[in-house]
């Protein structure tokens, strides 16, 4: 991953990057112009919860092998506070709104996920980009042709950017495997529904809810059948993680400072 010292730390088991979210976009804009592949992910609770409860090695090393890992959530941004760690907060949906408004003059746009109509719109919200897309079957995860058609297609697109909306943990394995293969290139974003709230297919939560950290509870209302278990059941397993998480940190330091004393004995 890129960024050295300060700007990166240990949580929950990931190395963050500590970049605002301005230096974020203009490290995208960056990667797109390169002839070589790389990926960001964008964590949040729900992918915590998954790396926790996966025995799924690659699972883990498709969030190390990404070239940025910045936080998508502000219940981790809180966690992280009351860990003593300043934590920025970068939403995927935000990232992905201020790349095709702002940030991002023009280019060759890939996207992997969603349907004919949605490709539609997004190609029409954004007409100044050279748009591609693939719609691959359900269950990429465990498809190898399905996640090798992905691949190539992304190789053979050529696009400066590539938004992934597939979900986790495929989107970020996927991306794992492409970087591994070495054939393609520019930037690919893990951004979930991002694209999505663009289009108006889906909406966001009222800005105040946000700040309260009550996006998940919008959601949920939103989307009661399909995300009733993320965060009712799956979701608050996060204060578990961070509890557990928490005492091994303090154990470990106290086992260095244990160490430190003993030179001195």
């Amino acid at each position: 991953m890129t960024g050295e010292g300060a700007l990166r730390c240990e949580f929950l088991g990931l190395m963050f990057d500590r970049w605002s979210a301005a230096a974020v976009a203009a490290c995208v804009r960056n990667l797109a112009d390169s002839e070589t592949f790389s990926y960001v992910v964008t964590p949040n609770v729900d992918h915590i919860v998954q790396l926790f409860r996966t025995d799924d090695p690659e699972q883990v090393a498709s969030y190390d092998h990404a070239t940025l890992c910045v936080c998508d959530s502000r219940i981790l941004q809180r966690l992280a506070s009351w860990s003593g760690l300043d934590l920025p907060l970068v939403r995927g949906s935000d990232l992905t709104r201020d790349l095709l408004e702002d940030v991002l003059p023009s280019g060759k746009i890939a996207v992997v996920g969603g349907d004919a109509q949605f490709h539609r719109e997004i190609a029409l919200r954004y007409p100044d980009f050279g748009w591609q897309f693939h719609e691959p079957p359900m269950g990429v995860r465990h498809n190898a042709k399905a996640r090798i058609a992905i691949a190539e297609f992304v190789e053979a697109s050529g696009a400066d950017v590539i938004f992934f909306v597939i979900g986790a943990p495929q989107s970020e394995l996927v991306c794992s495997e492409i970087l591994e293969r070495g054939r393609a290139r520019g930037v690919a974003l893990c951004v979930g529904a991002s694209l999505a709230f663009l289009t108006g297919a889906k909406t966001r939560a009222p800005l105040w809810m946000q700040r309260a950290s009550l996006e998940w509870l919008f959601r949920l209302l939103s989307e009661p059948r399909r995300l009733w278990r993320r965060y009712l059941i799956d979701g608050p397993e996060i204060f578990m993680i961070w509890r557990r998480w928490q005492r091994e940190k303090s154990a470990r330091l106290s086992a260095a400072s244990g160490s430190s004393l003993s030179g001195y004995e």
